[in-house]
């Protein structure tokens, strides 16, 4: 077994480097705001359930338009939407300081501002989380993913105690500026980079469209289906520290914005240690395991932070929480990105986000309203009650180990002799391919076309089906439909080399004269009096 890089091994390469230290100032500027706009809406109304939604506005957004910019994130160029996310959110964030300095905020206007940041955040999270893949090797993907966490942690160990400091000398007002200008460093970082751009082989796919390739993909991919499960009931529980801390801070130890910084001061702190920590975790235990550890962590942090009056005891009980939290969260992140080939990993980082953040706007709603309904200590300990189930939930869907599948395309396919003239949109085209398999090896066969159905529908396919000859019982033929010749082109150029070994061994069982027979047709349902697809005079090669 080859020896894992270090943690720190991304750091060799320089946009990796760069892009890292914005991303710390950016972070910084971000929890500020957090700070400034969660201790403002505790002096604009007394209710726990919009201090929560303070929290929901910047993650619902996630929630509803990840998927969108998953799409746009596979489809255009990452650097580009991530240049346009960066100068939005600094924009909105300039408006909202000038509105606070005016005294023009209330409650729901304050809301509406967190909830066009947080738009921001998801158009710019899937382009820099499969971003990546574009800056370091595959086996040091791990290590990138949790130097991001660690980042966001360092900053969260400090952000909030300097929000706090902010907020308390400077006022609400100054946070929300100071988070304006840090966007800056990072527009400037990405304006530096300049990523090798592949030239397109296709056109892009409409939005709608890409969509639908995201979702049906992580659909018909069970590994993928468990970590959003997980990731969703992790965050409908974990969330209720950051949406609650407010109140516990306000309420229970008794401090002001400086306290509330500190106790989420120590929640980054924790975190630090748990992004230390990964590497040898991940060596020791296996990925389930180390999930159950998280949730089991987190529950016991949650109900000590809800019955502890104690200041010291809250801040302490904090540690644990944040290095709960990242390990859970980077082993998530980690294990979609080494599960989705780069034609879909944006689009697969995106369903989890919406998943992960989905779960934590809800959860956001959920223990606010319990708090004003049975009180900040009981929602707590109710959320560690959904902590253990997410730990029990993995006897029965445990999280799957990294794999060394190689997930890059296979690149063998090249576009068939064509004596139709079709263009890239005429369809809808059906493809039969003819297997002639032995009595003797129809089990082993059914079994390989079990797996073959879910690669073709997951890549693209429709209405797939298997028939058998009557009459030649050995004849077995595959059929599946696409809508038009470029997305046949683009469903075959989705094949990687892991793919390879369920091809092979079905040739392998092909009893016939060579490769098993393939047949491309184009439909007519209806029958036109004349045919408007011309023959080519000579055959063409395509690319």
């Amino acid at each position: 077994m080859s020896e894992r890089p270090s943690i720190l091994a991304p750091f060799r390469h320089e946009h990796f480097r760069l892009l890292w230290l914005a991303t710390l100032v950016s972070n910084l500027g971000g929890l500020v705001q957090s700070v400034g706009a969660g201790w403002m809406m505790t002096t604009l109304t007394t209710s726990h359930n919009m201090v929560a939604l303070v929290q929901a506005s910047t993650t619902l957004p996630i929630m509803v338009f990840s998927i969108a910019a998953g799409a746009l994130a596979d489809n255009f160029d990452r650097r580009t939407v991530m240049l346009i996310a960066q100068s939005g959110m600094a924009l909105v964030s300039l408006v909202l300081a000038v509105f606070a300095f005016m005294g023009l905020l209330n409650p729901w206007l304050l809301l509406t501002f967190t909830f066009l940041i947080g738009c921001g955040s998801a158009l710019f999270n899937p382009s820099w989380q499969a971003s990546m893949g574009d800056l370091v090797p595959r086996d040091e993907l791990p290590g990138a993913v949790t130097l991001n966490a660690m980042g966001f942690n360092m900053m969260r160990s400090v952000g909030p105690a300097v929000g706090g400091l902010i907020v308390a000398f400077a006022g609400a007002s100054a946070a929300f500026a100071i988070n304006a200008v840090s966007y800056l460093a990072l527009i400037g970082a990405l304006w530096r980079w300049k990523p090798n751009r592949v030239p397109a082989r296709l056109p892009r796919e409409t939005l709608g469209r890409a969509m639908w390739a995201g979702i049906r993909y992580v659909s018909l991919s069970p590994n993928l289906l468990t970590v959003l499960f997980r990731g969703f009931l992790f965050g409908v529980a974990a969330i209720v520290v950051l949406a609650l801390l407010p109140s516990v801070a306000s309420e229970f130890v008794g401090g002001g914005a400086m306290v509330y910084g500190t106790l989420l001061g120590c929640f980054g702190l924790g975190a630090i240690i748990g992004a230390f920590l990964n590497g040898r975790v991940r060596q020791r235990f296996s990925n389930e395991a180390i999930v159950r550890m998280a949730c089991l962590g987190f529950a016991i942090a949650c109900v000590t932070l809800g019955f502890s009056r104690d200041p010291i005891l809250s801040h302490l009980a904090l540690l644990p929480a944040g290095a709960c939290w990242v390990l859970a969260l980077s082993l998530f992140n980690v294990s979609i990105q080494l599960s989705s080939p780069r034609w879909v990993v944006g689009r697969a980082l995106s369903l989890y986000q919406t998943a992960t953040f989905g779960g934590m706007a809800a959860g956001s709603w959920l223990w606010g309203a319990a708090a004003d309904s049975i009180g900040p200590d009981w929602a707590l300990a109710s959320a560690s009650v959904v902590l253990i189930l997410c730990m029990l939930v993995g006897f029965r869907l445990a999280l799957p180990q990294f794999d060394d599948r190689d997930l890059n395309p296979l690149d063998t396919f090249n576009e068939p002799l064509l004596r139709l003239d079709l263009r890239p949109r005429s369809g809808p085209i059906m493809v039969m391919i003819d297997y002639h398999i032995a009595q003797e090896d129809i089990p082993r066969f059914l079994g390989l076309m079990s797996e073959r159905r879910r690669i073709r529908m997951r890549d693209g396919a429709r209405q797939w089906s298997l028939l058998r000859d009557l009459e030649h019982p050995e004849l077995w033929v595959e059929s599946y439909h696409v809508p038009t010749w470029i997305d046949y082109v683009r469903h075959n150029m989705r094949r990687t080399k892991a793919d390879a070994d369920n091809i092979d061994q079905l040739r392998a069982l092909h009893r016939g004269e060579g490769n098993p027979m393939v047949h491309r047709m184009i439909e007519r349902q209806t029958v036109p009096l004349n045919d408007t697809t011309p023959l080519r005079d000579t055959p063409e090669v395509g690319p």
